[in-house]
């Protein structure tokens, strides 16, 4: 059989390292792009870019095409309450979680061979959060084009599904853009495990996830609660 080739963003920490490392794992081949430096080992490319810049991914990506599997797993994360909004801290959040996503999408996808995967890591917060309503908006898109790809790519056997953790223990939850919103510890008293994301990442991209598209999956550690 041929070696499966994935397209994953945010490679460089968090849960975009998570996800490639355990497909790495899984015997698939890994291109990853982040701004900073990711050494993986064998079977992983890393390819410098961007995500606030998506004018600069499809010359960054296409030679390393064609890719069965594309996930975007890079963001980050500022809050504030109403009336301390910043304009510039949406369009950040949103070019970085939601163009990059469909300027990814619509350069890999049309290659991708039938039966490929897409999968966007959204948030638990995208149905809403006081302190997060701007982030919040940005990963409730992802919904909108997850199961809007979902209905497009079925008849090519192409999945499209949502991740969406709760508090993760990644270096996003120290970022200071999102002091104005400590994180709560989950009801079974530890935070998400980007690994444990990583492994229903690596199963919904893999062979038994064939029968799941459209689905938002929501890893909160009884956040949701």
């Amino acid at each position: 059989m041929t070696q499966q080739h994935a397209l994953v963003t945010g490679t460089s920490s968090g849960i975009g390292k998570a996800i490639a490392a355990k497909l790495l794992a899984d015997g698939w081949r890994v291109t990853g792009l982040s701004r900073g430096e990711s050494a993986l080992g064998e079977g992983f490319s890393w390819v410098q870019t961007d995500l606030a810049q998506p004018e600069s991914l499809v010359a960054a990506v296409s030679p390393h095409g064609p890719f069965d599997a594309l996930v975007h797993a890079a963001g980050f994360q500022r809050t504030a309450r109403l009336g301390e909004l910043d304009a510039a801290a949406l369009a950040g959040m949103f070019t970085v979680h939601v163009a990059a996503a469909e300027v990814l999408a619509n350069a890999v996808v049309p290659e991708m061979p039938d039966g490929g995967r897409v999968l966007l890591v959204g948030s638990r917060t995208s149905t809403g959060a006081p302190g997060k309503s701007q982030y919040a908006a940005t990963k409730a898109a992802l919904m909108g084009l997850g199961r809007s790809w979902a209905q497009e790519l079925a008849p090519r056997g192409i999945t499209v599904n949502v991740l969406s953790p709760g508090p993760t223990d990644t270096p996003m939850l120290a970022d200071p853009g999102r002091s104005a919103t400590p994180p709560i510890m989950p009801a079974l008293g530890s935070l998400v495990d980007p690994e444990d994301v990583a492994a229903l990442a690596a199963f919904l991209l893999g062979p038994h996830g064939k029968s799941i598209t459209g689905q938002n999956y929501v890893i909160c550690g009884g956040a949701s609660l």
